[in-house]
């Protein structure tokens, strides 16, 4: 059985502050196939500041960056969906068919949707302070 007890936090694989865990059972067995660790309320406090401190320099990032980033993680993607077709299948109990077919190519679309937006959409190039652009004429800080 596989094991993941490990959070992604700030760039990093971290243990768990308290979280406990948790068999992952395939519904179309009942068997478990994983093991994870379910985060407790320091893991997200951790998390959340973290993503609150990468938010400030992520937002002054170009849209030509963000572009080039997505890109990056839609080939990664691309180069995984055997996988996680595999995962999908085994945590949801879908016919592993029907999770190559439709599941993992549907995440995908939803990157390809993304950048399609970010290249056709004109942002403004820079908002003031730690802002959010959502449309082509404003910009909400």
């Amino acid at each position: 059985m596989k094991s993941y007890l490990k959070h992604y936090i700030d760039g990093q694989w971290v243990e768990s502050e308290g979280g406990r865990r948790h068999q992952v059972i395939d519904p179309s067995t009942e068997q478990p196939v994983s093991e994870i660790v379910l985060g407790s309320a320091a893991d997200v406090d951790k998390a959340v500041a973290a993503a609150r401190k990468a938010f400030r320099s992520f937002a002054q990032t170009s849209v030509e960056d963000r572009i080039a980033l997505l890109e990056r993680i839609i080939a990664a993607y691309k180069e995984r969906m055997t996988d996680l077709a595999v995962a999908t299948s085994e945590e949801m109990g879908a016919p592993i068919a029907f999770a190559q077919a439709a599941q993992v190519p549907a995440g995908l679309g939803y990157f390809l949707g993304t950048l399609s937006a970010l290249r056709i959409s004109a942002f403004p190039s820079s908002c003031p302070g730690p802002a959010s652009c959502t449309s082509r004429s404003a910009c909400a800080a």
